[in-house]
């Protein structure tokens, strides 16, 4: 059994910050792993938790030591810098959990630091809302958390589903790890892009209308590339990630929505991206992805 004393978490973007406050409050040996320019900055202009300045014990590159669990829970675009700022707390038996959204940051990360140590993850369920320094929510949500090949769930599986769990973060252990990815995916192919195109909340897309429609029509998209990848996801589990996304709270606002709002690059790449690449690779057509694609890059290209 892994014995896991310390953690570091490196993003403080809406699912960091959510996680960081979560295990600081409940006693965790954490570190918030930041670049100098980053630390500055947050110790003077503060994070923000619903509504409560949470002080964070930063860490920078010059006072790195391995620790037992790594978080890594940066955007897609800013993992390769971020596992650079983070190489110093990486050592021999620290084990890595990835929680950005998609099925290719594990193998990034496994790249860079060797795969023996990396476990598979899926962050869901989380309403986090964040507006610049100011981090907003009701549901933490929870991680599925498993090894990368299916089968039982291993000890290191368990232990850092008992240490987080522990630490007021919810945490699902599983045997199909990656097929849970795969329906993550699908969720957030339809509902992030959709109502960053639509310029909605969730309540637009959780309404019958185009908004909607785009969103089911790229999660069959989505559906249709996980079988061929070999992780189909059935009829029940589709209904099961729509009823999700129908329980959100109307108000709330996926990641890539903030992300237009704020005028910044948005993970299209990881979700429209990733299933164009794939539909050329099996030869499918996927025109309500093709077509999210475009649209997001005609607004990025305006801001």
């Amino acid at each position: 059994m892994c014995d896991i004393q310390t953690v570091g978490l490196i993003g403080l973007g809406a699912v960091g910050a959510l996680y960081a406050e979560r295990l600081l409050a409940s006693g965790a040996q954490l570190c918030v792993i930041v670049d100098e320019m980053r630390k500055a900055r947050y110790e003077k202009e503060g994070v923000f938790v619903n509504g409560v300045r949470v002080d964070f014990p930063y860490a920078t590159p010059k006072d790195a030591a391995p620790v037992d669990l790594l978080l890594i829970a940066t955007k897609a675009g800013g993992l390769r810098d971020a596992m650079e700022t983070a190489a110093g707390f990486v050592g021999e038996k620290t084990l890595i959990v990835s929680l950005i959204n998609g099925v290719t940051s594990e193998e990034i990360v496994s790249e860079r630091f060797g795969g023996e140590n990396v476990l598979y993850s899926v962050a869901q369920g989380m309403d986090a809302v964040k507006e610049g320094n100011r981090l907003t929510y009701e549901h933490p949500g929870l991680i599925v958390l498993g090894e990368r090949e299916p089968g039982t769930v291993s000890a290191r599986v368990r232990a850092v589903a008992a240490y987080l769990t522990a630490h007021g973060v919810q945490v699902n252990p599983v045997e199909d790890m990656v097929r849970r990815q795969w329906g993550k995916l699908m969720l957030n192919v339809g509902i992030n892009q959709a109502c960053m195109v639509f310029e909605c909340d969730y309540g637009g897309v959780q309404q019958p209308g185009r908004p909607r429609e785009v969103m089911l029509g790229a999660m069959r998209e989505a559906q249709k590339l996980a079988k061929l990848e070999g992780y189909p996801i059935s009829e029940e589990e589709f209904d099961g990630w729509v009823a999700l996304a129908d329980s959100l709270a109307p108000g709330g606002k996926p990641s890539m929505r903030q992300d237009g709002e704020a005028h910044r690059k948005s993970e299209v790449e990881l979700f429209a991206g990733t299933m164009v690449r794939l539909g050329r690779k099996h030869g499918v057509e996927v025109p309500v992805n093709a077509w999210l694609y475009e649209k997001v890059k005609e607004m990025e290209a305006a801001y």
